[in-house]
């Protein structure tokens, strides 16, 4: 006799389902979260970044730091100061343990300490005139590139007038024939407005070009085309539809811009006509070293090098969050 047949369909495992095989859940990115990912991945950007944190703690705790540990940048030690040749005594101006970069010829102040007490001084004054620019040339350049027609005409002569000034010169005679008092300040507050309201004023053209480009891209679009067709006015466009897009142009040229202002600032400081002493300041250091700097190169090293540092972060974190906002970025 044959053995009897088996079920085959018992043998046969089990058909499994599609709806049985666990799947992983599909998550979602922001552009936020896309552009903090390709940021994460260029070090050179985070060590930038990390710098420009570093050195806004440091600004902002200045005051702090100087009460905690009894500093004054204007204390004078005389005792560490040749009285034939007003250098400093000892190798590498004065380098010691009280003052680890040495102090100030002639005067001996602790350079370390106006150094932490100049940071906060350009800092202010790159962020404020940065803020100022930004804002002047961001709402300007929007308007004249979403309007067009006479208003895209108005601003953007208005913007090749300004960028025809010569603005060194024009800075300094500005920050020159304010410097006894106006607008009811004086002293240090005088000069640090002066020098927030000449820097960003006559810098906002060129953040305005930029915005009155990317504008005249997006004004275009399909979505722009969709709102008008639900019947949106042009304040909600360019706020709710715009704006938004822009947001990344404007944040990757603020970053670049703040250097150029810290730059601007230090020249006038170092010119005579920005931050006036005995007020600490990057610049004004080195205006005051230019005369020492064959027998004490250390006074004019580290102010250069701490205007150097703070610039190339800045341009590092700028460069970096350029690629990262970038969708057509390979990174």
């Amino acid at each position: 006799m044959t053995a009897p047949l088996q079920d085959m369909s018992a043998a046969e495992p089990a058909a499994v389902t599609t709806s049985e095989v666990p799947r992983k859940a599909i998550e979602g990115r922001s552009l936020g979260r896309i552009a903090w990912i390709r940021l994460k991945r260029d070090k050179v950007a985070l060590a930038g970044g990390m710098v420009v944190l570093l050195l806004v703690v440091l600004a902002m705790l200045s005051q702090p730091i100087q009460w905690i540990f009894g500093l004054d940048p204007d204390a004078l030690h005389q005792d560490l100061i040749d009285p034939s040749l007003a250098t400093p005594v000892g190798s590498f101006g004065g380098i010691s343990w009280d003052h680890p970069l040495g102090v100030e010829p002639k005067f001996g102040r602790d350079i370390a300490t106006r150094i932490l007490e100049g940071s906060w001084v350009s800092l202010l004054v790159a962020f404020g005139s940065t803020v100022v620019s930004v804002f002047i040339g961001s709402v300007l350049g929007i308007i004249a590139g979403y309007y067009g027609g006479w208003a895209d005409t108005v601003i953007s002569r208005m913007m090749d007038t300004f960028l025809a000034f010569p603005l060194l010169l024009f800075a300094i005679s500005i920050s020159a024939a304010l410097q006894g008092g106006a607008f009811g300040l004086d002293g240090l507050p005088l000069h640090i407005s002066v020098l927030i309201f000449v820097i960003g004023f006559f810098s906002w053209p060129y953040i305005g070009r930029i915005v009155r480009g990317q504008t005249l891209s997006l004004r275009e679009r399909e979505f722009v085309d969709a709102a008008r067709s639900l019947g949106a006015r042009g304040p909600f466009i360019v706020f709710r539809e715009l704006l938004p897009n822009l947001v990344a142009p404007i944040l990757v040229y603020s970053t670049l811009l703040i250097p150029t202002n810290i730059l601007f600032e230090a020249s006038l400081s170092f010119l005579g006509v920005g931050i006036q002493p005995p007020q600490a300041s990057w610049g004004g250091m080195l205006s005051s070293a230019v005369a020492y700097y064959k027998v004490d190169p250390m006074f004019m090293v580290v102010p250069g090098m701490a205007i150097f540092v703070t610039v190339l972060a800045f341009n590092l974190l700028g460069d970096g969050l350029r690629d990262a906002l970038d969708p057509k970025s390979s990174r």
